[in-house]
């Protein structure tokens, strides 16, 4: 998906990546991140969203909860902090010292963990999906002697939700919610959210407010006019500087990047957006079947419109050039040990790709490399999908 605009944008990414598995230093089955092209990106993002007042807390799930990006993105990028999209998340990143300042949504913190969530995380806000969390997160802050800060998420009968992500309040129960709500002791209703607020149009190669923007708008009128203060009004999904302007435009007070760190928006398909492309997928050729090369799995997502890689050294000829060819998964339910390329490429042959990815769901490396673009790349570290560091021996 991103294979054309990688090499548009960061050819020096591809040449360390090849180096880097050539020479032994990194495995196959490695996602490779651009520290300092990451870094740009997240600047970028920043400076447009304080133009427009907006604050960031920043996504890390799709980079492999990592805490070493995610520390960049709190201290370096003066992000809010980061969002985690379910409990785990915030456990990981609290462990590692980070800020995590909004959890619960998409995935809410289990009773068992509440506890520990409002004493110790200590998030800025909660989004909360039902009275009974609502209940149990009130009893936690009592118990912890603070105020919680929570978000509501309300949703109408036409609005986009994802399969397995249904959550939320009716919008016609509005009212009512926030009164039993807003009654419960030591809980502060800082705002709204809902999910996804922006998509990716095919036909206009733009990123477009969905419904669940309106309803997350009509929603906030419809509270302050009720005489609450709403000072939140969280919209996520695909928030870069292509959608921060829109964004604003609907009063939104908080956007969450996530993609568009490593510049991995579909409108960035092309290479036309500000944020370049800072991460890759980098395996190797394992065997041949047929008259096909298989390089190594373990990192594909389904969902990521991979279509093409990079494979280097032709087996006939032994040019060592670079080819694109195309490169497939024949069935999204099978496990996704290899990965089947077009032709017969040499044993050990690097091979690079770049789609969209969720690396916390694969069984990935990433690996962190700073200095590439001043030819001075330097292995910082390299981490398994969920973010502890691991070593190759």
């Amino acid at each position: 998906m991103f294979l054309n605009a990688l090499k548009k944008q960061n050819q020096a990414l591809i040449d360390t990546a090849a180096d880097y598995l050539s020479k032994g230093r990194l495995l196959p089955d490695t996602y490779v991140i651009d520290v300092d092209q990451f870094t740009a990106n997240a600047k970028l993002i920043k400076a447009r969203a304080d133009e427009l007042g907006i604050k960031l807390y920043a996504m890390t799930k799709q980079i492999g909860r990592n805490p070493e990006l995610a520390r960049i993105l709190v201290e370096e990028c003066q992000y809010q902090g980061i969002v985690c999209v379910d409990f785990k998340e915030a456990r990981q990143l609290a462990l590692a010292g980070i800020n995590v300042a909004h959890t619960g949504h998409l995935v809410q913190p289990p009773s068992s963990m509440v506890a520990a969530m409002v004493a110790d995380i200590r998030p800025e806000v909660i989004t909360v999906y039902s009275l009974e969390k609502a209940r149990e997160i009130s009893a936690a802050a009592v118990n912890a002697n603070r105020t919680q800060g929570i978000l509501l998420k309300f949703y109408r009968l036409d609005d986009h939700l994802y399969v397995n992500q249904e959550s939320g309040f009716p919008f016609e129960l509005l009212e009512q919610v926030l009164a039993a709500i807003t009654a419960l002791p030591n809980l502060k209703l800082v705002g709204l959210t809902h999910f996804p607020c922006f998509l990716y149009d095919t036909e206009t190669n733009t990123t477009q407010p969905t419904v669940n923007l309106i309803t997350l708008r009509l929603a906030a009128n419809k509270a302050e006019s009720l005489g609450y203060d709403v000072e939140q009004l969280n919209g996520p999904s695909s928030t870069s500087c292509e959608t921060l302007p829109m964004l604003a435009e609907f009063g939104g007070t908080h956007g969450e990047p996530g993609h568009a760190l490593t510049g991995t928006t579909p409108a960035n398909h092309d290479g036309s957006q500000p944020e370049k492309i800072s991460m890759l997928y980098l395996s190797e050729v394992s065997h041949h079947y047929g008259e096909h090369s298989y390089c190594y799995g373990g990192g594909y997502y389904r969902r990521g419109n991979l279509v093409s890689a990079l494979v280097w050294q032709d087996e006939e000829e032994q040019t060592g050039r670079e080819m694109i060819v195309p490169v497939s998964n024949d069935d999204d339910s099978s496990i996704d040990y290899h990965l089947k390329l077009e032709g017969k490429f040499a044993i050990g042959s690097p091979v690079v790709m770049a789609f969209r990815t969720q690396i916390f769901v694969t069984r990935s490396d990433v690996a962190l490399i700073s200095g590439i673009s001043q030819g001075a790349p330097r292995l910082m570290g390299v981490y398994d999908s969920l973010g502890n560091e691991v070593s190759y021996g």
